[in-house]
């Protein structure tokens, strides 16, 4: 899949775990601890192994913090 999308990394599960996680999830609100059942992980430290908070969620979240306290 890699080469068809002319990408030079390798595509793991793993790496799609954390894309999924990230990218599709929590960049789009979805509440980790939904996330970490979806995923079937028993303990949410696994959940945060994966998923981590983007720069573009935190300036969207920033942002919204700063609407809501003007």
């Amino acid at each position: 899949m890699a080469d068809i999308c002319k990408i030079k990394k390798v595509l793991t599960f793993h790496t799609a775990r954390h894309t999924f996680s990230t990218t599709i999830c929590l960049d789009n609100g979805l509440p980790i601890e939904t996330l970490s059942k979806m995923l079937g992980h028993s303990d949410i430290k696994i959940t945060q192994a994966y998923a981590k908070v983007s720069n573009r969620k935190i300036e969207e979240d920033v942002n919204k913090l700063n609407s809501i306290l003007q």
